[in-house]
């Protein structure tokens, strides 16, 4: 059961990047793509009807986390508990640029708005990166699940009491914002028309560019930093199909973005994206949260909940996934296709 859930929330955090991936990466390249007010209604009317909805899939994996493995949560929670809250501030000014850069009709408002729309789109993307190096990095937990992490300490991955930010963390987080970059600019281009599209294209094809350089150097970095990551591949050969899946993604971003196949290359940006994920989820199992002290990481077993609390939540997930995905179907599909900058113009935002 505890591998399972393992499974499950791996899938639902690597969902939620993937979908609130691209509207992320719509906001990193907001004030770039767009030149004008029309053009920017453009941008953030092709994520209006999504965005919010694309948040949730992180918010079902948190209350996941929550019953399937407390220890884990609660010592992921407190323990980062400053990055969090940074975090979250960062979502809600996000959110409030979206909603309020058009209700009033001045150019000042609207660019302090999406000043903020494109900042807290920026920095969200390399929190969540260098999150991800602090995981597979490891954390300084002691021999009761506790550990506080301070946002940086001297900056050495290798230290005793690393914090937040190292330069390896830091090297993750710049690797998301490359990422995200070129998966937001697949997914502008397959949503517009025009220059705005043109533009589009050409930042995917630099960003697939810095994508590649930093996805070479987190791999060789990686190797030094969590040796076992590779000696869990050694152990199941099989997990080489993510990281097989991450490099056909990226030749086929670059390929499918060069003949213009809008929904390929959108497509392939997300199953690189899968592709490193699931490396790294397989590569660590069953840890869920290294320590520092090989002997205090967290697994699967030392951190789950009751077999009951487990078996139970595991028939109300089901119904709700059920729901959600069939909302997530139906607003797709409702939304999808290009818009124009006339119907940008329309839009409340």
């Amino acid at each position: 059961m505890q591998t399972l859930w393992f499974i499950l929330i791996a899938l639902m955090l690597t969902t939620y990047v993937v979908l609130d991936g691209f509207d992320l990466g719509a906001g990193i390249i907001h004030l770039i793509v767009a030149r004008n007010d029309q053009e920017r209604r453009l941008i953030v009317r092709a994520i209006g009807p999504v965005w919010d909805g694309n948040e949730v899939w992180l918010i079902a994996a948190g209350a996941t986390l929550f019953f399937t493995f407390p220890i884990l949560y609660a010592s992921s929670f407190s323990g980062f508990y400053l990055p969090l809250i940074i975090v979250l501030w960062l979502l809600m000014l996000r959110g409030v640029a979206i909603e309020l850069r058009s209700r009033i009709n001045n150019p000042l408002w609207g660019s302090f708005w999406d000043g903020t729309f494109f900042l807290g789109s920026s920095l969200l993307s390399i929190f969540y990166g260098a999150a991800l190096g602090n995981v597979i990095r490891g954390v300084p937990l002691d021999a009761q699940g506790n550990f506080f992490a301070p946002l940086w300490t001297d900056l050495n991955p290798f230290s005793a009491n690393p914090g937040i930010l190292d330069w390896y963390t830091v090297l993750v987080g710049l690797m998301a914002l490359a990422t995200l970059t070129l998966h937001g600019a697949n997914y502008i281009a397959v949503k517009t028309t025009g220059p705005v599209n043109e533009r589009a294209h050409r930042i995917s094809m630099r960003a697939w560019i810095a994508t590649v350089v930093l996805a070479i150097l987190v791999t060789i970095a990686t190797y030094f930093v969590q040796p076992k990551l590779e000696m869990g591949f050694f152990a199941r050969p099989w997990q080489v199909i993510f990281p097989l899946l991450a490099v056909v993604g990226l030749i086929g971003t670059f390929y499918f973005s060069r003949i213009k196949k809008e929904l390929l290359s959108l497509y392939s940006s997300g199953a690189f994206i899968v592709g490193m994920l699931l490396s790294t989820a397989s590569g660590l199992y069953p840890v869920v949260l290294p320590a520092v002290n090989p002997a205090h990481s967290l697994t699967i077993m030392n951190s789950a909940g009751s077999r009951y609390g487990q078996t139970v939540g595991l028939i109300w997930w089901i119904i709700g996934i059920i729901l959600a995905a069939c909302y997530f179907v139906l607003t797709y599909r409702l939304f999808w296709g290009k818009i124009t900058t006339a119907q940008g113009e329309q839009s409340h935002y």
